[in-house]
């Protein structure tokens, strides 16, 4: 099961995120706004624009799977300032969720992860990806999706969503 809630949940989303970032030149385009005014935007000022959030989610979810599997993720500069290079890094964190399989996360359950932030506390691995990184990514690649929709642009819950698995 944490294989499906990591690996499988994250893809999916990631790639939602990234179906919902390509629609920007057809919203941008035509309204001769630049796509960075857009990805440099944010809900408030205290928060993360687009970028970050976007970089955020990634690294959210690459980070959970190596720590649940003890193989190291890929890492990130964090320069991406175009719709390209935003894209790019979905792709490569969605590219390193692929080489996983549901046996990498054998003993993952029971597994002590820390972070440093948390100062010597400990979670399960059980805990860890349902108690934080679970919410964590989804929380970044809510925020973006809701970003875009304050700017006016034309995505909605299907987009979030995206495909689901119906049976006929």
């Amino acid at each position: 099961m944490i294989y499906e809630l990591s690996v499988l949940q994250f893809t999916k989303m990631l790639k939602n995120l990234d179906a919902i970032l390509a629609k920007i030149p057809a919203y941008a385009d035509p309204k001769k706004i630049e796509a960075e005014v857009l990805l440099n935007s944010r809900l408030a000022p205290d928060q993360f624009n687009l970028i970050r959030q976007v970089q955020i989610a990634c690294d959210a979810a690459k980070i959970c799977v190596s720590k649940l599997t003890g193989k190291e993720a890929p890492t990130h500069d964090d320069k991406e300032i175009s719709l390209a290079q935003l894209r790019q890094r979905i792709s490569e964190t969605v590219q390193y969720l692929s080489q996983f399989k549901e046996s990498d996360f054998s003993d993952a359950t029971d597994k002590s992860v820390t972070t440093p932030r948390w100062e010597g506390k400990t979670l399960t691995g059980s805990q860890y990806l349902i108690q934080h990184s679970i919410p964590n990514v989804y929380f970044h690649i809510t925020t973006a999706y809701q970003i875009l929709r304050h700017n006016g642009m034309n995505v909605g819950k299907k987009d979030y969503l995206g495909a689901l698995p119906f049976k006929a």
